[in-house]
């Protein structure tokens, strides 16, 4: 009889699921979901950068993704032996004492404060900056040492200090905080003892300061210097963290009858969507594997010998098993990637939201036609135009920077811009530009990895700019000068997950193996365009002289590169 198991995939805009078969990766079934409350912007607001989301659309998304995937797949409940979820992260969640997210209480349904912080909400640059400062000067451990040194205004402890500043009623009605990918795990499982529910390895010690070398979590002495109510809390958090080839527990017997499954169904410890994505992509040593999508995760491992005692600077952490078991899992990434170009987007369609709604020349329904016309085609037109313009030609400069910097160091109050505007600037130009401007983000990634003595000899992408856009995955070999394979699967973090999962039932003794046989092929390869890799590498030094007038700190680092 065959197994088969099932990812979750929590992205920003939708949920995943997919019915895998354990023996060689195939999708048997696949569901998205997308959030009706997010769709509708709710709960944002994107001037002051707050992005919330109410947990009722991934609790929505869960039973009807896997739901449609267990009626479609046409396989026996039972065998469908186990589940794992991947989510975004930094994303945490306030819970009361049973574990119900404080948004699904009565009083809060309405309360951004009591919903999902997600991973793009940056209204807690002030305490992250707290948290820097603490660290490098209270005298004791710098706990931020194994995420890069700088602390973030993405991650976990800065949105929950900026949270209970700000919100007195959600602080005291909040019994602990859990990230999205606890949260959604421990949902679905029987066992409700929050004390001894199974954390995620990859959250807690790429977002939340924990590390084997301090025994968990930092100390109420260092937390109590920030606000006492983070000491408080840090009890009632936990010590231990798991890796997702170990089992959470078993579907309880409410999701089973939800879902359409068994109570024999295992679940797996929760994971990040990028780490969950590396292993879908059969990530090795010494290969960077890039996450693109509205933002990018770029995701190394490496070995323990290999990395000894040494940090790495200014990525965002270093952990012991957080994508294989076994080895350190390294990541970094740029906080807009494919929201670059989406803002881009949005801001040429507002003359055309705006000229249609008032236009009596058209029909309701050719409106609602010609508004999706546009949109659709839009950066398709943008793309063939942009390949057309040659590297001699002038092209405006461009910062990647528009939600901020998230790696290499982290600075999330950096702003993007523009240089080299002029009267024969055009649209496709400028779309050129904040490609080129992603590309020269990613490559500054890269170099910080090998400044540190971190190999990379292969690069994959996936996502759905990786599969999307030729133009861009060319542009980004040449930028890096190194080939990029391109992983085939639509759904590479899900079907990660279902890695994970596969472990975790015993169904595989390792990852290793299991991504071996189970993980993406690889459907194309770009390769460096050698003639005009040194064009590029000109571009670059015109980008680094815009990021150091931008960012003064910059003034001190030195750049090289063969021309």
């Amino acid at each position: 009889m065959k197994n088969y198991v099932i990812g979750l995939d929590y992205g920003t805009d939708s949920v995943r699921a997919v019915l895998i078969d354990t023996d060689n990766g195939q999708e048997i079934a696949s569901n998205v979901h997308y959030y009706q409350r997010w769709k509708n912007k709710q709960y944002c607001n994107a001037a002051i950068n707050q992005f919330r989301q109410h947990p009722l659309d991934h609790i929505e998304g869960l039973e009807n993704t896997i739901q449609q995937v267990v009626a479609s797949g046409n396989v026996s409940p039972s065998q469908i032996k186990s589940i794992c979820i991947d989510t975004t992260g930094s994303s945490p969640i306030p819970v009361v004492q049973d574990g119900t997210p404080l948004a699904l209480t009565k009083g809060f349904e309405e309360n951004p404060n009591a919903m999902m912080i997600l991973w793009k909400d940056h209204t807690a640059i002030n305490e992250a900056n707290e948290i820097n400062e603490l660290a490098a000067n209270w005298g004791g451990e710098n706990f931020t040492k194994y995420e890069g040194g700088i602390y973030s205004s993405e991650w976990f402890w800065a949105k929950i200090l900026h949270i209970a500043r700000q919100d007195e009623a959600v602080k005291n009605a909040t019994y602990t905080w859990m990230e999205h990918c606890d949260l959604m795990t421990y949902l679905l499982i029987d066992s409700k003892d929050l004390k001894t529910f199974k954390r995620s390895r990859c959250a807690a010690g790429h977002k939340a300061m924990w590390h084997e070398d301090w025994n968990g979590l930092p100390p109420e002495e260092f937390l109590a210097k920030l606000d006492p109510y983070l000491a408080s809390l840090r009890g009632k958090l936990y010590d231990e963290t798991y890796t997702s080839d170990i089992v959470a527990g078993n579907l309880s017997q409410e999701w089973a009858t939800r879902l359409g499954l068994t109570t024999d169904t295992l679940i797996a410890v929760g994971t990040f969507d990028a780490h969950s994505g590396a292993v879908g992509a059969k990530i090795e040593e010494h290969t960077l594997v890039r996450v693109m999508g509205t933002s990018t995760c770029d995701i190394i491992v490496d070995t323990k010998a290999s990395i000894g005692a040494k940090t790495v600077r200014g990525i965002c952490g270093q952990v012991d098993g957080s994508v294989i078991p076994g080895f350190i899992g390294l990541e970094a990434g740029q906080s807009a990637f494919g929201d670059l170009l989406a803002w881009y987007k949005e801001l040429l369609m507002w003359p055309t939201e705006k000229v249609l709604a008032s236009s009596t020349l058209l029909t309701p329904s050719q409106k609602d036609a010609l508004r999706t016309e546009i949109s659709d085609k839009l950066i398709i037109e943008l793309t063939a135009e942009a390949e057309k313009i040659p590297l001699s030609e002038s092209v405006p400069i461009a910062l990647d920077w528009i939600n901020g910097r998230r790696t290499p160091d982290a600075n999330q109050e950096l702003k993007s811009a523009l240089s080299n505007l002029s009267l024969g600037t055009k649209a496709p130009h400028l779309f050129k530009s904040l490609v080129n401007a992603i590309c020269f983000g990613s490559k500054k990634i890269v170099d910080r990895f090998e400044e540190e003595g971190v190999k990379i000899n292969s690069v994959i992408g996936i996502g759905g700019v990786a599969r999307k856009s030729p133009f861009i995955m060319q542009t980004l070999a040449n930028v890096l000068n190194k080939p990029i394979k391109v992983a085939a699967s639509d759904q590479t973090p899900a079907l990660g997950a279902a890695i994970y999962a596969a472990v975790a039932a015993g169904i595989y003794p390792n990852v290793i193996e299991a991504s071996q046989k189970m993980g993406s092929d690889f459907e194309s390869e770009y390769l460096p365009q050698l003639d005009k890799v040194a064009a590029y590498n000109k571009l670059l030094l015109a980008y680094e002289q815009l990021s150091q007038f931008a960012d003064p700190s910059l003034k001190n680092q030195h750049y090289e590169h063969a021309i």
